[in-house]
Order: C-alpha cells, then structure tokens, then sequence
C-alpha cells in the first residue's frame, strides 16, 4: 500500500497528510488540522500501541475549528507507516522523533501543546525528560503508564527470548478485543474495519516498551508544566488509581485531572455530544 507525500483526506476538517523525517532518516505521517485564520495554539498528538491518527479526526477537526492548528502524528511502524511495520529502534528514538518533530514547527511565538493517547502516554512523560521545555502544556487522555492488560507470564518469556535471537519477531497485542476500548456500536464497527491499527509488535518494541516504564520512573520529577489528565470510568485497559498517583506526584503547580463517569477507554468513540473536546478547549483557552 502506497501513499502521495502530501493528500487531503476525507476526514472530519479535510486534514492535510504529509510526512516528517526524522533525523536517522526514517518517515513517519502526520496529519495536520489547519485553521482558518493565525492560529492561537498548536496541539500535537500522539497515539496508542495500536491506533493511529485515523481514530481521532473528529476530536482534531473540532479543536481546529476553534481556532488551534492540530498535528497527529503516526508512530514510526504504525498506522499509515508500512515500513519496519510494529517495530521500534529503540524507546529513546520513539521520543526523538516526537522531540524533533516539536521543534520544527515555527517558530513564531504560538504556544504548543503535546496531547498522549493511551500508551502514547508514556512518551509524553518522556519527553519531558529527554526533550525538555518544548510545550507550554501536557494533555494526558486515558495514559497507558499502567495497564491493566498484560501479556501472560510465557508470552513475556517467549518476548525476552526473542529479543535475544530474533527481535523483529512479532507477538499478538494483548489489546485486540474492539471491547476493550468501547461499548459504542459505531466504535466497535469502525474498530473492526480498520485496516491500519496495529495488531502485532515485535519483540523489540514490546522489550523497549518494558524500557520505557522503568524510565518513567525517573521521567515524573521534570513534568513541571501545566498537566491536563482526563480518564474514563469504565477504562478497561488503564488502572486509573495507579496513572491518578502517577499524576498527583508531578512537580507541576498545575494540574487538572477530571475522570468521566460511564466513559471507555477511547474518549474519540464515546456517544455525540460527549464533553471531553469541550473540556480540553476550556483548559487551552486558559493558556494560551
């Protein structure tokens, strides 16, 4: 499957799709939501192990319509990108690429924000660490810094192993229930049709995605800028107590954390109407 470099989607705001490289060469898409007129901020998004920009086009098209340029970009080996497909150099070059796609938007003084989706959530925590003091902000939507699913004791065996000999082997995503992000009939339907979400990984990712969590740990004590946290009641994949203390422990003077009764996992697919674009536009407005 092959793409133009440049395309306008049919999507909610006609989002324009190019690609970034990063710096050891690699080109990932993105998909950019643009304004009508100056934008008055910037919000880059990153998604989850499994999705990708295509999950999230309403949510974008809104927050452009009000009046702030939107960047999705699609992880390295996942959604649109078909080369080292579920693969990951290394967790450190999964936050470059996010590093150094932030510090080539213009510089022209309009505050940016990073907003991280479920496991992308742990890349924005470690950006903050690695990449400090590129966004005015960090919007957290259902973080998958603690899970609730886990691969089985043997599965983590065979991936260690595999790592060791053959690291491009792939392994199942323990996530590939549509349930587990969404009891909405339209959800689950887009869900099962969707032929670009990632359903397997290779032992290297899985391996540096173990990498990761463990430099979390250090990563919280540099989150100093404003935090947004939104989480979803009826979250099946996330252990909200443990991401809420995760947050709490921030060195941050600004954090919001508002979690959603009844809400799933995917905030994108809960019912018209849902107040969570509502709620993440009043915490922008009071910043920028």
């Amino acid at each position: 499957m092959t793409l133009p470099m440049t395309f306008t989607l049919d999507e909610p705001g006609r989002p324009e799709l190019a690609t970034f490289s990063a710096s050891d060469g690699y080109p990932f898409f993105y998909r950019r939501f643009p304004t009508s007129a100056k934008p008055i901020g910037r919000v880059v998004f990153v998604h989850g192990i499994q999705s990708h920009g295509g999950w999230y086009p309403q949510s974008c098209s809104k927050l452009a319509h009000a009046g702030y340029e939107v960047y999705f970009l699609d992880r390295r080996g996942s959604g649109l990108n078909m080369t080292r497909r579920g693969d990951l150099p290394s967790f450190r070059r999964g936050l470059d690429d996010v590093g150094e796609f932030l510090r080539a938007l213009p510089q022209d003084g309009i505050s940016s924000f990073l907003g991280a989706i479920s496991w992308g959530g742990k890349f924005g925590v470690g950006v903050q660490y690695r990449h400090p003091g590129l966004v005015k902000g960090l919007i957290l939507l259902c973080p998958g810094i603690f899970s609730k699913v886990r691969q089985s004791f043997a599965e983590r065996m065979r991936v260690v192993l595999a790592r060791l000999v053959r690291p491009s082997r792939l392994f199942p995503i323990p996530l590939n229930d549509p349930k587990l992000f969404t009891a909405t009939p339209d959800g689950l339907r887009f869900l099962a049709q969707d032929q670009y979400a990632l359903h397997q990984a290779t032992a290297r990712l899985m391996f540096w995605s173990r990498a990761l969590d463990i430099y979390l740990r250090r990563a919280w004590k540099r989150v100093h800028l404003p935090v947004l946290l939104m989480l979803a009641e009826k979250d099946l994949i996330i252990d909200n107590a443990a991401v809420r203390a995760y947050v709490e422990r921030f060195p941050s003077n600004e954090k919001t954390i508002i979690e959603y009764p009844g809400a799933y996992h995917t905030l994108e697919f809960e019912p018209e109407g849902h107040p969570f674009v509502d709620d993440l536009l009043k915490w922008l407005a009071a910043r920028t």
